[in-house]
């Protein structure tokens, strides 16, 4: 019953505004940034439901690019000029919003991006890659949660516990809920200095240390950390792998906007959709757990447990 549709800037107003209000993952913060992700070289369809013709019930926002896009705040960036969507090789999906919370819980997220693919690729027959810009929203609620002396024998967690930041901020036995915000906001501190140029040094150094810390600590967590011992703990990384995507990459400070940074340190994934394995990776992942992982996070992953 469900009918997919194309919303775009000719769509009613009244559309327009629901979309305002529904996006959930990156806030639309004006008119204008709602046209330009609805350009030329921008795509939005949405499901429908043939008794509520005005009311998307999820509705998902792509970016047509060259190579996978490690930068959200790049693709959302109205003084960048319009790609010709001749030349483009990757649909980008940046962000999926379920806009009927009635509706929380039902999966309608893997057809629509399943159907998507399908249609772009009929549309624009020249994409090669289908993925992701996906943020991982548990990451720094875990790290924050996770005692010292467990996080001492995980990948990264050593460096991360003598990193200058944590002795300042975080080495508590026990830390209260007051230290671990001190700790979170200090984490934001400090990330947001890192996007500064020509630093000393001896910080740019501390800087590069963190940051091998902290991807270490998302490679093992979006790939160790379970829930029910079996699938992923963080519900982003779960979505992606139901539906048969492959965990490609992860991005160092690919979303500097305050939400970016409190809950997952700036980084972000892309979770790549490659049609032909598409439908055996999901099925291995749902009956046994099993992580489509990018040979190049293999390998981190490899050398991090030594």
């Amino acid at each position: 019953m469900l009918q997919l549709e194309q919303i775009s800037w000719k769509s009613s107003a009244e559309l327009l505004e629901k979309l305002i209000a529904y996006e959930a993952v990156h806030a639309i913060q004006s008119w204008s940034d709602l046209k330009n992700r609805l350009g030329s070289d921008r795509r939005c369809f949405a499901f429908f439901h043939p008794n509520m013709p005005n009311e998307p019930l999820i509705f998902v926002e792509v970016a047509l690019v060259n190579g996978l896009a490690d930068s959200v705040q790049q693709l959302l960036d109205e003084a960048v000029p319009a790609l010709d969507t001749n030349t483009a090789d990757t649909a980008i999906f940046y962000s999926i919003s379920n806009a009927q919370q009635g509706l929380a819980g039902i999966s309608f997220g893997n057809f629509l991006i399943k159907r998507v693919v399908t249609l772009l690729k009929q549309q624009l027959p020249q994409l090669k890659h289908f993925s992701t810009l996906s943020p991982i929203p548990g990451f720094c609620q875990w790290l924050y949660s996770t005692d010292a002396e467990q996080l001492g024998t995980l990948p990264g967690g050593q460096a991360w516990l003598n990193s200058p930041h944590f002795i300042e901020h975080g080495a508590h036995a026990n830390p209260t809920p007051e230290q671990k915000q001190a700790l979170q906001l200090a984490l934001q501190s400090t990330l947001q200095s890192t996007l500064q140029q020509d630093q000393p040094q001896a910080l740019a150094q501390e800087q590069q240390e963190l940051q091998q810390a902290l991807q270490s600590l998302a490679v093992h967590y979006l790939c160790q950390q379970k829930r029910n011992a079996l699938y992923a703990r963080d519900p982003v990384t779960h979505f992606h792998l139901s539906n048969g995507a492959q965990i490609a990459r992860l991005n160092w400070m690919a979303d500097s906007s305050g939400k970016g940074l409190q809950q997952s340190a700036g980084m972000m994934v892309n979770y790549l959709y490659e049609l032909p394995k598409i439908e055996s990776r999901s099925q291995q992942y749902t009956a046994a757990g099993k992580i489509a992982l990018a040979a190049g996070l293999t390998k981190q992953l490899k050398r991090s447990r030594y």
